[in-house]
């Protein structure tokens, strides 16, 4: 059964290519114009990613309001924001509320159609690892309470999983990879292999990280920020 990607974009041209491109790609998909359609629409089922703009109509934060709802339905999903807002602001509150990805305009459809293939291969690596249950696989690499699995993407602290997104594990597998020792703002932004990268913005994801792992420690106290050059991971 193939993969189900929702898109909510208010220009009807921009909407049909997207969906074209995806379709071609193998994907189901299911597109809607305004907050109110795709809201009915999840309301009937939830997608495996959705692709959100986030100015809808007269709703200059309708994309924000969507994927705050969607996030609180299902944690683990994969949303994209692909807009013309690329204020460092606007990219800041998209990562702050959980999405993935923050693509701007006009993008390559080849290039969105392989973002969308990666994210869904990650959430299914995690997915399957976890069905397996807990046992640690000879890929994992043990950092003091940290377990990380390149291969099987994923991460757990003291036994207990962090659901990170895509961009968020290559920046914390980059951190760690030499315990102790700073890692710049450059290499960071390079970990993410985004655009329109800032240090705010590496901050913003650092910051999410962290949250991440807070709620299964409050103590987490394990990365460092070293002011104005990076961040640090250290092992108790």
């Amino acid at each position: 059964m193939p993969k189900s990607i929702a898109i909510v974009e208010d220009d009807a041209d921009q909407r049909e290519n997207y969906r074209d491109a995806i379709t071609k790609k193998g994907y189901a998909v299911r597109a809607y114009g305004n907050r109110r359609e795709a809201l009915s629409g999840f309301d009937e089922s939830l997608p495996d990613l959705v692709i959100l703009d986030i100015i809808l109509g007269e709703e200059v934060d309708a994309g924000f309001e969507l994927c705050r709802d969607l996030l609180a339905r299902s944690p683990s999903l994969p949303v994209i924001f692909l807009t013309e807002r690329i204020d460092e602001i606007d990219k800041i509150s998209g990562l702050r509320l959980g999405a993935w990805d923050y693509l701007p305009k006009p993008i390559s459809l080849e290039y969105l159609a392989e973002r969308i293939s990666s994210l869904l291969r990650i959430n299914e690596a995690r997915y399957q690892n976890t069905a397996k249950g807990s046992q640690e696989s000879e890929s994992a690499r043990r950092i003091g309470d940290l377990m990380l699995d390149q291969e099987a993407l994923l991460v757990s602290w003291k036994g207990e999983s962090i659901d990170l997104s895509g961009t968020e594990f290559r920046m914390l597998a980059k951190l760690v990879r030499v315990p102790g020792h700073a890692v710049s703002y450059e290499t960071l932004m390079h970990a993410t292999m985004q655009s329109l990268v800032t240090n705010n913005t590496i901050n913003t994801h650092m910051r999410n990280i962290r949250k991440k792992f807070e709620r299964v420690d409050p103590e987490f106290a394990s990365i460092k920020s070293e002011y104005g050059y990076g961040y640090r991971w250290v092992s108790k």
